[in-house]
């Protein structure tokens, strides 16, 4: 398609502040828009209504998109300055063009429609042109050839930043719809002009009710009962009150027909009709009778009265009677044909001539290029194909035996509109195509602000800014206190808060918040390229609190007093100092000597991961009460130890008996008990300390009484031992002592010996004894010679041993021999069989293969 509207570049986009940002290299005024102009334009309207009309839905979203800087040209679908000439519809669409655009657009589509009508042969100056988007027609003599303001009342109005663009800025004052006499009261506006918001009194739409409504909503239903009367004269309406006619009456009842034959029951506004039974009455002249249907009034003369004619028409009858048949001419029928230009050709007869005229005639086709005798009802038609190009310049008519009025192009014009979107869908045509008639609604996510741009500029337009809130509610704890921001596409700003969380610890934290943030809102797409599952998008958990960072003073895992450090709250890691532990054990007598370790105390959370004191395993050094002892058998242990219960042995003051007592029950005697209780009752059996005879007093403690004064017999011998007496103990001890000897240190066995002194007889039974002693001498013992060979080493002994088991016989060793000799025979048959057989298997092998490959050349040379 191919336009004579000039290329403009393309314009820069405005902002919504007071000043708008533009190409540093652009050498064009900065256009500048004023934040919103709708307080401005609609108060005088809101002042007078109270409220807002929902005509004003169409005139914001015009104040919307230019506001956005987003009025595009439908023409050549560039945006539209605020300085730029334009030219507004303001029949049915109100759509904003470029003055060039469209005058362009109007000159090309007048000339089309000159070229039609000279084409065809009307007059060519009733040329129309028609809008782009809306297709209403105006005449030629409306192309627009000035520029004014939106009202129509200021021409080129200049362009002022603080007013809406291409608007004189006035009272818009134009004659509003239905033509009620008010004027309207906004300012110079696109779009068209909203209902009237004057207050009138007008009635409903029944006239039953009289109120005061806006003029532009004036009419109005009071909801009652209609009441009217209706076309029948005899009901009323009983529809609610409403808009136009009343509808045909409803009600029932029993009518009859024209002819009152038949009664049937039907509606009101059915009770005028016909039956199905002929009148059949008698005519007047009393020989035939009506063939009309059922009908009112009278059935008239009979048709068969007065003058009669042939039924070719050229001969007449007067006064024959209406049942006498007519007689025909016996001339030409020479009545007109179907074909209205022959004339029938048979006797005057009676009923319709033929239909089809059979007459052979010499007829031309439509387009004149075949001429033939053909009979008159049949049509002459060729074969050519009409071979002229059709109104859109394009296709030819290829019409069979076409007359020259070729019918307008029937294909579908399908060329790229200037959108690229679309395809023109119309006829074939002359001409640039319409603009695409699409219109693209952009709007804010909430769709509460938006405006609508042709097709094909979307692309390049942003969304409207809306002044409403957001309506996803933060999800991170600051939700109550957040300020509320506007509506937006993509993710909600995130929280500047800090987050002020508490720590376990009772610090709080001190970063910007990082709570949970709500699923975000699409992004602005007007066409996704593909499409995507619409699934539910989740929101995004926070995350968590870092570590508290404070710094705090910490004991050591032992806290011991003065080993503590400065650390950061959130490192939870133990250190130990280099003291001992220094608690108490269990024990209760002694202190741990470990290094600095953490507590563990039972039963409590406590330092769960610590490590116990170290056992006391000492003994118990506490003394017992009593006084005992023995130490006490446990290891060491809080509180008193246990009664000692261990078994001692005392012996008796004498020593020949031993008592076994508990410790508990004899320590808890008194001396004089301990003792009477020792005592066993019996002599004392004691050596006496001067002699070798026993005390003979009852089992006593301490030393034996005089032990000097022993009154035992004691056999006292003299040197030779040949002289005896007895003497009296104390009589020998008295001896002893007087010989200067103690007696203690005499044995036993020798104990008064020698106390005698020997006479003659004991001298010579000395010799004699002497002798026989030397006689009884014995000889000295022989020293015995060791037996080396029988202590020979042990090990020798046992490898000894081994080589007298090893010897066996004759017989075993042959039957040894013959064993090997059987296994070297049966391993050297295995090795013969096998290479027996593998050399028959190897030949066995070749013979197949060549087998295989003579079968395979038999395959590739069949012939040989």
């Amino acid at each position: 398609m191919t336009s004579t509207v000039p290329h403009r570049p393309p314009p820069s986009h405005p902002s919504d502040s007071d000043s708008s940002d533009s190409d540093s290299t652009s050498t064009t005024p900065k256009p500048q828009h004023h934040t919103d102009f709708s307080n401005t334009i609609f108060r005088s309207y809101i002042e007078i209504s109270g409220l807002e009309s929902p005509d004003l839905t169409k005139i914001r979203s015009f104040l919307t998109s230019s506001r956005s800087g987003a009025l595009s040209c439908l023409i050549c679908l560039e945006r539209i300055r605020p300085s730029d000439p334009t030219w507004s519809c303001s029949s049915r669409c109100f759509a904003v063009f470029h003055l060039l655009c469209i005058q362009s657009w109007a000159r090309q589509s007048s000339d089309l429609s000159s070229l039609r009508a000279a084409s065809r042969g009307a007059d060519d100056r009733n040329s129309t042109w028609n809008c782009p988007k809306c297709r209403i027609e105006f005449p030629k003599t409306l192309i627009p050839k000035t520029y004014t303001c939106f009202c129509g009342k200021v021409e080129n109005p200049p362009h002022d930043p603080w007013i809406l663009p291409h608007s004189c800025g006035e009272i818009c004052n134009r004659s509003l719809k239905y033509d009620c006499g008010h004027k309207c009261l906004l300012l110079c506006h696109p779009g068209p002009c909203p209902a009237c918001p004057k207050l009138i009194k007008s009635r409903c739409f029944c006239g039953g009710v009289q109120d005061i409504k806006r003029c532009g909503f004036k009419e109005f239903s009071c909801n009652k009962t209609c009441s009217k009367l209706l076309d029948c004269k005899a009901h009323c309406c009983l529809e609610i009150c409403h808009d136009g006619d009343c509808p045909p009456c409803r009600a029932e009842g029993v009518y009859k027909c024209h002819c009152g034959k038949v009664q049937e029951k039907r509606e009101c506004f059915q009770r005028d009709f016909r039956c199905e039974t002929p009148c059949e009455k008698l005519l007047g002249c009393g020989k035939h009778v009506c063939s009309k249907g059922c009908h009112e009034g009278e059935c008239g003369d009979c048709p068969l009265q007065g003058k009669r004619t042939c039924p070719c028409g050229k001969r007449i009858y007067e006064g024959m009677a209406c049942d006498v048949v007519v007689p025909s001419c016996g001339g030409t029928c020479d009545k007109k044909l179907i074909c209205g230009i022959h004339r029938c050709p048979e006797r005057c007869h009676r009923g319709p001539c033929v239909e089809t005229c059979r007459i052979v005639i010499t007829k031309s086709c439509k387009c004149g290029s075949l001429k033939k005798q053909v009979p008159c009802y049949q049509d002459v038609v060729c074969e050519r194909k009409c071979q002229r190009v059709r109104d859109c310049g394009r296709h030819a008519c290829k019409r069979r035996c076409c007359d020259g009025d070729c019918p307008p192009c029937s294909e579908i014009c399908d060329k790229k509109l200037r959108c690229r979107n679309h395809k023109c869908p119309s006829p074939c045509h002359r001409g640039a195509c319409a603009p695409c008639p699409v219109m693209v609604t952009i709007s804010c996510f909430c769709g509460e602000t938006h405006f609508e741009v042709p097709c094909g500029t979307e692309k390049e337009q942003k969304p409207p800014k809306c002044s409403k809130r957001c309506r996803i509610n933060p999800l991170c704890r600051h939700k109550s206190i957040t300020k509320p921001h506007k509506c937006h596409y993509g993710a909600c700003p995130p929280c500047r808060l800090v987050c002020d969380e508490d720590y376990p610890c009772g610090h709080k934290c001190k970063l910007r918040c990082h709570g949970p943030i709500p699923p975000p809102n699409p992004e602005f797409t007007l066409r996704p390229k593909k499409k995507k599952p619409n699934l539910p998008i989740e929101s995004t958990p926070g995350s968590v609190c870092p570590p508290c960072p404070e710094l705090v003073w910490r004991s050591c895992v032992g806290e011991h007093v003065g080993a503590e450090k400065m650390m950061v709250c959130s490192n939870k890691a133990k250190f130990s100092c280099d003291n001992y532990c220094g608690n108490l054990l269990p024990c209760g007598n002694h202190f741990c000597t470990k290094t600095c370790h953490a507590l563990k105390i039972p039963g409590s959370g406590r330092y769960e991961k610590g490590e116990q004191c170290e056992e006391c395993n000492l003994r118990c050094q506490e003394e017992r009460k009593p006084m005992c002892p023995h130490p006490c058998p446990l290891r060491c242990h809080p509180g008193e130890c246990p009664p000692c219960k261990v078994l001692i042995k005392r012996s008796c003051h004498c020593g020949a008996m031993v008592h076994v007592f508990e410790c508990l029950y004899y320590n808890s005697l008194s001396e004089k008990e301990q003792i009477a209780v020792r005592s066993c009752g019996g002599p004392c059996h004691r050596k006496l300390p001067n002699c070798t005879h026993l005390c003979p007093e009852i089992c006593h403690p301490g030393h034996c009484s005089s032990p000097e004064k022993c009154s035992k017999k004691v056999v006292v011998r003299c040197g030779c031992q040949t002289l005896k007496k007895e003497w009296a103990c104390q009589q020998v001890q008295a001896a002893y002592h007087s010989s200067g000897r103690d007696p203690k240190d005499i044995s036993k066995n020798q104990f008064g010996l020698g106390l005698l002194s020997c006479n003659s007889d004991c001298k010579s039974k000395v010799k004699v004894d002497d002798t026989d002693l030397h006689l009884r001498k014995s000889k000295a013992p022989e020293k015995k010679e060791p037996d080396v060979e029988n202590h020979a080493r042990k090990r020798k002994r046992r490898k000894d041993k081994v080589h007298q088991d090893h010897q066996v016989s004759t017989f075993q060793k042959i039957m040894e021999f013959l064993r090997k000799l059987l296994v070297v025979l049966v391993i050297v048959a295995s090795l013969i069989a096998v290479a027996y057989y593998g050399y028959k298997g190897l030949l066995w092998v070749n013979d197949w293969m060549n087998e295989i490959e003579a079968q395979r050349e038999r395959k590739r040379y069949p012939r040989m």
